[in-house]
């Protein structure tokens, strides 16, 4: 018995030879900014925005401190649980923090 040859028919045309084909080029290097190795983060306005901050937490650390009673033998409400270290100083410290949150997402 003889064998037959099979016959492949296709109805597209032929592919184009791998010789005339050209490599595809990258664009990754055209549009992307790369950043420098001096850049910085943060800008001048950052850094003054911190110290400022930084500021305000010492104020507000400064004012918490002290209390230290005239006597050894007296208690005095007034001079530890005073305004000036309840209110006004934690006030101070968290403007501090919220004004370092703001220089860091600037």
């Amino acid at each position: 018995m003889a064998k037959k040859k099979k016959v492949v028919v296709t109805t597209s045309k032929p592919a184009k030879s791998s010789n005339t084909l050209k490599p595809t080029k990258s664009t990754l290097g055209k549009g992307a900014q790369t950043p420098s190795a001096n850049a910085l983060s943060f800008g001048k306005d950052n850094y003054i925005y911190m110290l400022v901050g930084a500021g305000l937490i010492f104020i507000g650390m400064l004012l918490m401190s002290g209390g230290q009673m005239p006597s050894p033998d007296v208690w005095d409400d007034s001079i530890i649980y005073s305004t000036r270290r309840t209110l006004i100083a934690p006030i101070f410290i968290l403007a501090g923090l919220v004004v370092e949150i703001f220089a860091i997402f600037k």
